[in-house]
C-alpha cells in the first residue's frame, strides 16, 4: 500500500547569521528552532481547515547539530511548542545533510503500519545559533579518530569530485551564476509561493517571506573575484594525501572552490504531512502525491558525495524508472562540483533539473535540505501541471537519499 503526501509547507531560508555589535543577523536569526516548527505546523491546520494537530501520531524532524537551542531533542520539543497531542511519538534523527529526505523517507514507511494518524516529517537547522560542527564531536576534532575512520571536511568531497572530474574554476563559476539567475527568476515569479510560509517575529511582524541568499546581480566576473576557499596549504598537503590514500591515479588537487561555489548557511525549516490512503479517507484530506520508491545509502567516507549519486541509481531502479521519465529533478547542490557532476556524467535533460535554482543561490539549512526540496519540487510539478518527479540528497562523509513521487 503506497504512502501519501498530503501537504508540505517550509520557512523561507533565511542567513546562517545571528546579529552582532548593533548588526542585524539574517531574518530567522532571533527565533527559537521549535518556533519554526510550530509555525508550520499552524499553517499546515489552517490550510486543511481542521484541528490537524490531534491527528498526529508522529513527529519526526532531522536536524544536524544537536546541542544549544536544537538540543533536549529537538522533535520532542517542537511537538510541545506546536501543541500536537502529548500521546503523539516525537523521533529526532541525524544523517547529515540528506536528514531532512531521511526523515521523509522513515516517516512514510512508519505511516504504513499507522492507518489512523498522520505523520509530520522533515527538519529544522538555525546555523545562525548552532555552527557547523557545533558539537565538537570527536570524529572532527580528535586528529586519531579523524585519521582512522577517515574524515575530511564537508568541501573537501568537492574539491575531490571537481580533480577527478577535472573542472575549471571557470566551469564550478557557470553552475553557481545558473543556480543564482535561475532562482532570482523564480522568486521573481512567485514560483515558491504554495508551500513557502512567511514566518511571524515574537511581535506579529513579519520576520521573513523570502529565501534571503539569492543575488540576481551575481556574475562570472563577480564569482571569478572570489578568494580560494581553502587558502590553509597544510590542510591541503593533509586532505590531498588522504584523497590519493584512496584514489592512487589521481595526480593533483587544486582546491579551486571558493566562497561562492558554498551553499550558504541557513537558518529554516519544512514539514511534509503523510499518511496512508485510510487516514485520508478518514479525515477527508486529499493527498497531492504518491510516494513511488525511496532509497537511504551510505558511501565512501573520503569521496563523500557519491552516495547521493548511488542512492539516485538506486531509487530509479526501484521505481523501473530512466531519468528521461521523470518530469522534474531537484538535485541538491551540495557545494559546486556535484551537481556539475550529475550534468555531465549523466546528461539529464536540465531544462528539468533544479528549474527554480538551488542550494548554491538559496542557501543550505542542513537538516532541513531534504524536505525543503521535497517542497520546491512539489511546488513545480502543481505549478506546471506535471507529474512525477525525484529528489536526490547528499551529505559529507559519504551518506545518501533519494525519493520518487508522482502526482495524485
Amino acid at each position: 500500500m503506497p504512502t501519501f503526501i498530503y501537504d508540505v509547507v517550509r520557512t523561507p531560508r533565511g542567513k546562517g547569521v545571528p546579529a552582532t555589535d548593533g548588526v542585524a543577523g539574517g531574518g530567522l536569526s532571533e527565533l527559537a528552532p521549535q518556533e519554526l516548527i510550530s509555525q508550520l505546523v499552524s499553517a499546515l491546520a489552517q490550510r486543511s481547515k481542521s484541528d490537524l494537530r490531534d491527528q498526529i501520531g508522529m513527529m519526526m524532524l532531522s536536524c544536524v547539530g544537536q546541542v544549544g537551542s536544537q538540543g533536549g531533542h529537538i522533535s520532542l520539543v517542537s511537538k510541545l511548542a506546536s501543541g500536537i497531542n502529548q500521546n503523539s511519538a516525537a523521533i529526532t534523527l541525524n544523517n547529515y545533510c540528506a536528514g531532512g529526505l531521511s526523515a521523509v523517507n522513515l516517516g512514510a514507511a512508519w505511516a504504513k503500519s499507522q492507518s489512523d494518524k498522520f505523520i509530520l516529517a522533515g527538519g529544522v537547522e538555525m546555523l545562525s545559533q548552532v555552527p557547523f560542527l557545533a558539537d565538537k564531536a570527536h570524529f572532527y576534532t580528535d586528529a586519531k579518530t579523524r585519521e582512522k575512520l577517515g574524515w575530511l571536511p564537508a568541501p573537501m568531497g568537492s574539491e575531490l569530485v571537481a580533480a577527478l572530474e577535472g573542472y575549471s574554476r571557470n566551469d564550478l563559476d557557470e553552475v553557481v551564476l545558473r543556480s543564482h539567475q535561475r532562482a532570482a527568476a523564480a522568486q521573481a515569479n512567485g514560483n515558491f509561493d504554495r508551500s513557502l510560509i512567511a514566518v511571524q517575529a515574537e511581535d506579529g511582524s513579519v520576520a521573513l517571506e523570502q529565501d534571503e541568499w539569492i543575488r540576481p546581480n551575481l556574475t562570472l566576473e563577480k564569482l571569478a573575484r572570489l578568494p580560494a576557499l581553502f587558502p590553509d596549504a597544510t590542510m591541503n598537503r593533509l586532505s590531498e594525501s588522504k584523497m590519493k590514500e584512496r584514489f592512487p591515479d589521481l595526480e593533483s588537487v587544486q582546491f579551486n572552490h571558493s566562497p561562492g561555489h558554498v551553499p550558504g548557511y541557513s537558518d529554516g525549516a519544512a514539514l511534509a504531512l503523510l499518511g496512508d490512503r485510510e487516514v485520508g479517507l478518514k479525515t477527508g484530506f486529499k493527498p497531492i502525491a504518491e510516494i513511488v520508491a525511496q532509497a537511504e545509502v551510505g558511501g565512501d567516507s573520503i569521496l563523500q558525495f557519491g552516495a547521493g549519486f548511488e542512492a539516485m541509481e538506486e531509487v530509479l531502479s526501484k521505481a523501473g524508472m530512466s531519468l528521461s521519465d521523470l518530469d522534474l529533478i531537484e538535485f541538491m547542490e551540495a557545494f559546486a562540483a556535484p551537481p556539475l557532476r550529475f550534468e555531465r556524467v549523466y546528461k539529464p535533460d536540465m531544462d528539468k533539473v533544479n528549474v527554480n535554482g538551488g542550494h548554491l543561490a538559496m542557501g543550505h539549512p542542513m537538516g532541513a535540505t531534504g524536505a525543503v526540496l521535497l517542497s520546491t519540487l512539489l511546488d513545480e510539478l502543481i505549478r506546471r501541471n506535471q507529474e512525477t518527479g525525484m529528489v536526490v540528497t547528499l551529505g559529507a562523509t559519504g551518506v545518501g537519499s533519494a525519493l520518487i513521487i508522482r502526482r495524485v
